[in-house]
């Protein structure tokens, strides 16, 4: 874990290359530009700022760079603790074929992968977010795709993120 005071420190390239696994390198850079950050919320808030300014077309090549769903409940990932957790790392051969469909109609749709924050679900939650989202128009889909991502971001920074001892926020601002 690292001080948010650390955070602020660091040199761009190294900011850039601490955060790129978290998101885009593009936003990275942008967001390193707006340092000092009193907090890892502030960091997620200038994110998420900078995310809502863009255009459309780069909100979808951001979203359409998410990982894939299927691929992601099929071979883990670093997330394997969340998804176990979730049951969706134990689907049987039957509730793997319905994610799997509803999934391809998914993308077909919108042409991005389905993007949830998992912590918090279970499989038939998950399942049951897949199943109304499809049904969304475009710009809806979009705008609930980001603030999932936008959760997933908020998560890793703070597990990554350690903010000093004066100053602690409240997470509503996630």
């Amino acid at each position: 874990m690292i001080t948010i005071h650390e955070v602020n420190e660091l040199s761009k390239k190294d900011f850039v290359l601490m955060f790129t696994w978290i998101f885009d390198p593009k936003i990275v850079e942008q967001v390193s530009e707006l340092r000092p950050f009193p907090s890892y919320q502030f960091l997620h808030l200038a994110l998420k700022k900078l995310v809502k300014k863009s255009s459309i077309e780069q909100k979808l090549s951001l979203l359409q760079s998410s990982p894939d769903f299927i691929e992601l409940i099929t071979n883990g990932s670093s997330q394997k603790a969340t998804l176990k957790q979730a049951g969706l790392q134990s689907l049987s051969s039957r509730e793997y074929k319905k994610f799997v469909s509803l999934n391809n109609k998914y993308e077909k749709k919108f042409g991005f992968p389905f993007v949830i924050s998992i912590r918090g679900h279970n499989k038939e939650s998950v399942y049951d977010a897949l199943r109304k989202r499809v049904k969304q128009k475009e710009y809806e889909e979009v705008l609930t795709s980001l603030d999932e991502l936008f959760r997933i971001y908020f998560y890793r920074l703070r597990e990554t993120i350690q903010n000093e001892e004066s100053y602690q926020l409240d997470q509503k601002l996630m």
